[in-house]
């Protein structure tokens, strides 16, 4: 699958390479009557390659992977995300050094806007699906505008999340509940395809950062921890809703998934997981008015939009974060 510039390889035994300038995916198991050449890309245009279980890459391929700045990520073939390959490209230094000299109340105020935008999208995702009755939510999203340090805007969130969570279950369709939020392993067929998104939405996230120049590692609400994309993990707050939770939503009650599509462990079975790529790539692929650029965008390019005033704020090229939020 191919949108723009991210590229997603399930098929097992599948080998990833170069071929006079282009990226080619080859079938290294494919029958003498067979074209073992799956898909071709053009290097140029490509950012990110999401490949799962057992797909391997040439040498030859990593060096030019590195050479044009494409990011490999790495997954177990249900999703588990396992690393990735980071190019060595250069950085502009200025951008750097400004993340980097941010001050607590810098931090702060980049926060509210996200956490704020999150809520009122936890909101706004409630009212589309015919939950009414979210004045608290009404309420936390305004504390959290006002709280005048970390640990009381994570106090905020936490109990919106508690608040949002406890009303889910109404955007179900029958047969299908919702009864709490779980990780580690998720305890239900809901959790698990909210934990797989999320991890999917990180990467987005990440890619976006990379792309222009920002450190995924280095967060403003995220507490730094060894391996943590905690910046990623903050940019991703406002998209849970409105994009993550809405698609686990989309996808159960149109019928895309029923409980036999899920294993013991609850993940899903190998066919649908494939189900779930395309669909997750063509959700991302679907266009939206950008409530600060107002002009249609694809999801995935919302997201690279939002590192860009993400950046702009940190330089100081905006006065303010601008985080992605949709009154209805």
């Amino acid at each position: 699958m191919f949108d723009e510039s991210v590229v997603y390889v399930t098929k097992q035994g599948t080998q990833v390479r170069t071929d006079e300038g282009r990226i080619v995916v080859w079938d290294v198991d494919a029958a003498d009557d067979e074209d073992p050449e799956l898909a071709t890309y053009p290097k140029e245009k490509l950012d990110t390659i999401n490949v799962f279980g057992g797909v391997n890459f040439t040498t030859p391929f990593v060096a030019e992977a590195n050479e044009h700045g494409i990011v490999l990520n790495y997954f177990t073939q249900n999703g588990k995300y396992r690393g990735s390959f980071v190019p060595e490209k250069n950085t502009i230094a200025e951008i750097r050094r400004a993340q980097y000299a941010l001050d607590y109340t810098e931090e702060l105020a980049i926060a509210k806007e996200m956490i704020a935008a999150k809520i009122r999208n936890q909101r706004t995702l409630l009212s589309r699906k015919g939950v009414h009755g979210t004045d608290v939510l009404k309420d936390l999203g305004k504390r959290a505008r006002n709280v005048s340090n970390k640990d009381d805007l994570r106090g905020a969130e936490g109990e919106a999340a508690e608040r949002y969570f406890d009303r889910l279950d109404e955007t179900l369709v029958s047969g299908w509940t919702f009864e709490k939020r779980t990780k580690r392993p998720p305890e239900d067929h809901i959790n698990s395809l909210l934990s797989l998104t999320y991890t999917f939405m990180k990467n987005e996230s990440m890619s976006a950062l990379r792309q222009y120049n920002l450190d995924p590692f280095l967060g403003v609400l995220h507490a730094d921890r060894h391996g943590r994309p905690s910046l990623a993990l903050d940019l991703e707050e406002e998209f849970r809703p409105i994009f993550c939770d809405a698609f686990v939503t989309r996808l159960i009650n149109r019928g895309v998934f029923t409980h036999d599509d899920f294993s013991k462990d609850n993940h899903l079975s190998d066919d649908a997981f494939k189900t779930y790529l395309s669909k997750f790539d063509g959700f991302m692929q679907e266009t939206l008015t950008h409530p600060h650029f107002e002009y249609e965008v694809s999801r995935r390019k919302a997201v690279r939009q939002q590192a860009i005033l993400l950046r702009k704020a940190i330089t100081g090229e905006l006065t303010e974060y601008h985080a992605l939020s949709f009154d209805r």
